[in-house]
């Protein structure tokens, strides 16, 4: 089993930067793929950002390219999510997720989900 826990939300203007954290326990993640989605209210999740925790390849969604990474501290066993020049329409319930397989777009090939943490933009 693997647990995660997210945090690093909060309320902040347009424009503005965040950083989100996630910490995994219950057994090492070095060949698991890290996920971030997001569902805002009323709307499906939908996915953010990925990454090979053992490669450290990346995939971002084209709605967060070049604002949005994601990235990973081995040793902490963590996974992290920067965003910059953030967007009302950011705003969301932010998840993190873990897969034993290689990492996707798709959310039906994650196992393993945080409780989220809320992302709030104001413009």
């Amino acid at each position: 089993q693997v647990q995660l826990v997210e945090s690093g939300g909060g309320s902040v203007l347009a424009g503005d930067s965040l950083k989100l954290s996630c910490v995994a326990s219950g057994r090492t993640i070095n060949s698991f793929a890290m996920a971030w989605f997001r569902q805002a209210p009323g709307e499906d999740r939908e996915f953010v950002a990925a990454i090979s925790f053992e490669s450290g390849t990346t995939v971002v969604a084209d709605s967060v390219k070049g604002r949005f990474a994601i990235s990973r501290e081995r040793a902490k066993n963590t996974v992290g999510l920067q965003m910059n020049k953030l967007k009302p329409e950011d705003a969301a319930v932010y998840y993190c997720a873990a897969s034993v397989r290689p990492y996707s777009r798709d959310l039906q090939g994650y196992a393993y989900w945080g409780q989220g943490t809320q992302v709030t933009v104001s413009s």
